[in-house]
């Protein structure tokens, strides 16, 4: 374990360095949570920068470990993940300073102080975009020796862009809640700030679009993990069927991703689906089930390939 940690100390320093003041930021905003009685959109004020701080630990720590692998040292990457590092500063800072002020940093245009802050946050994030999908462009082109990585990585990237673009319809006109000075809102139907799951505040009573968003983003994770269970625990699973796997799950994953921003578009919560939304996920669970159940069939058995 020790090994692991100083190994990972010399992933991309500037990172790794945010990644620790990131995780500091968790433990003061955790306090923040359990001491500081404000509540602001209907919850905990300091809710928001350890979910983001969390978040952003998540983030930083994949991304680092996914420079690593590169066969050989990319200086563009590692560029580009220091603008990552810059922006997710940047963006911390704006949250962190509206909740001093006790005030909210998203869709803020109360004042012309909180217009130019959430525009900050806006730039920060199309900057943030860019430098990641560089970042999935340079792990394109220097190929991972190991196929399901090289394949989870890709797919991880890829998916979390979408991910990233979940969140678009926020401050689209549409979602403007006809209320003076509030350019957005991620509750759809209903507005921000009423009835919503415990920690993640996911709206209970209409559509959220926090949904799509947060489970996009955490392909960046959930890919490289389920490579990773693949490789150690499918041991009669060749390469080429691994592989085979991730690119099922990574399509399911992506459909997944549109159909819970496409719920929370249409107002509806995500534990009430309707009838449309429940069939929409059973044509999604049979298709992937088929699909991994074809690949597995069609797999290449061990004594087979000695044989060759």
């Amino acid at each position: 374990m020790t090994t692991t940690l100083r190994r990972a100390a010399h992933w991309h320093r500037p990172m790794m360095v945010s990644v620790a003041a990131m995780a500091v930021l968790a433990v003061v905003s955790a306090i923040g949570v359990l001491t500081d009685p404000r509540v602001l959109t209907g919850a905990p004020i300091w809710l928001k920068p350890f979910k983001f701080s969390v978040s952003f630990v998540l983030y930083g720590t994949t991304l680092a470990w996914m420079l690593s692998l590169l066969p050989r040292r990319s200086r563009l990457a590692e560029r580009a993940v220091t603008v990552v590092v810059a922006m997710s500063v940047v963006e911390m800072a704006v949250i962190v300073g509206q909740v001093l002020r006790g005030t909210t940093s998203h869709f803020n245009e109360t004042t012309p102080l909180n217009a130019a802050l959430f525009t900050v946050m806006g730039a920060s994030i199309g900057v943030l975009f860019t430098a990641h999908f560089v970042i999935g462009v340079v792990m394109l082109q220097r190929r991972i020796a190991d196929r399901a990585a090289r394949y989870a990585v890709g797919l991880g990237i890829g998916l979390s862009l979408l991910g990233m673009l979940a969140a678009v319809p926020m401050v689209l006109p549409a979602q403007e809640p006809a209320i003076e000075a509030i350019s957005g809102a991620h509750s759809v139907g209903v507005p921000d700030g009423g009835p919503g799951l415990p920690l993640a505040g996911w709206s209970t009573t209409g559509g959220d679009l926090r949904i799509g968003h947060f489970v996009g983003l955490h392909a960046l994770q959930a890919l490289p993990v389920l490579a990773l269970l693949l490789t150690r625990f499918g041991t009669r699973l060749d390469e080429r069927t691994r592989v085979r796997l991730l690119v099922v799950a990574g399509t399911a994953y992506g459909v997944l991703t549109v159909l819970l921003t496409w719920q929370a578009l249409r107002g509806q919560p995500l534990l009430r689906p309707d009838a449309l939304t429940l069939a929409a996920v059973a044509a999604l669970l049979l298709a992937t089930a088929t699909a991994a159940g074809v690949v597995v069939a069609r797999r290449r058995r061990p004594e087979l390939a000695l044989a060759a």
